[in-house]
């Protein structure tokens, strides 16, 4: 299957490079930052005391906003350098993973939207002044629950990506076999996780995160050894 690719190269970036620029968009990603501490700090059980947190801290709740932005903007970058490191395995599926990952971040900016959409009510007055106040929790919580939904539906693509990712390096000579069957499984993960809301919602599948770790070890090792990726020969 490789080497019938292998004259299928993307020109205008090496190996290398590619490598390198999607464990520098994995480092910087700023997910994080919104996922487990903005948001955690602002939203909790009670639908009031969460409206009255993200008015209080209105920097706090536009931080997470651009935060969750810019990792979708990142997840462009990635979807291009990923496609350039993968396409000598194979071309076709190289692509299959950049269009799944670009669907995701559409899916996800979309999610996105409505906690654009719920700050300007809090904290805008050109847009706060149209919802009667006592109603303005129960609105909110239903933007913030869309929000979640939204993002949940775009995970499911996002794992498939990462299970096209890695079959992809598994079936490489120039990327480490076990990274890949490891991300493979991670993806499975994903989609198990987050379909899980409608299949089984009873389930506990805590247990299954253990996995998400696979992506901290495959941006470790790009930015360890992605600069040493020897370009594959035809043989």
């Amino acid at each position: 299957m490789q080497n019938s690719d292998f004259g299928k190269r993307v020109s205008g970036l090496s190996l290398r490079q590619a490598a390198m620029i999607t464990g520098i968009t994995y480092l910087l990603n700023p997910v994080t930052f919104a996922e487990a501490y903005a948001m955690p700090h602002l939203v909790v059980p009670d639908a009031a005391q969460t409206m009255a947190n993200m008015a209080a801290h209105p920097h706090l709740f536009s931080a997470a906003v651009l935060s969750y932005f810019f990792s979708l903007l990142g997840d462009v970058v990635f979807a291009w350098s990923l496609y350039v490191l993968l396409a000598p395995v194979n071309r076709a599926l190289s692509l299959l993973a950049s269009f799944l990952q670009l669907v995701y971040a559409a899916v996800s900016l979309a999610a996105v939207s409505g906690l654009g959409l719920l700050y300007r009510l809090l904290v805008i007055p050109e847009y706060s002044k149209h919802v009667n106040a006592s109603e303005l929790p129960v609105q909110g919580m239903l933007l913030l629950d869309g929000f979640r939904s939204g993002w949940r539906l775009g995970l499911i693509l996002f794992g498939l990506h990462l299970v096209v990712v890695g079959w992809l390096i598994a079936h490489s000579t120039y990327l480490p076999k076990w990274l890949g069957w490891l991300l493979f499984l991670d993806g499975w993960v994903w989609v198990v996780d987050n379909l899980s809301v409608y299949l089984f919602p009873n389930a506990a599948l805590g247990f299954l995160n253990v996995f998400f770790v696979a992506e901290l070890i495959f941006m470790v090792w790009l930015l360890g050894w992605g600069w040493r990726i020897q370009e594959p020969t035809l043989a």
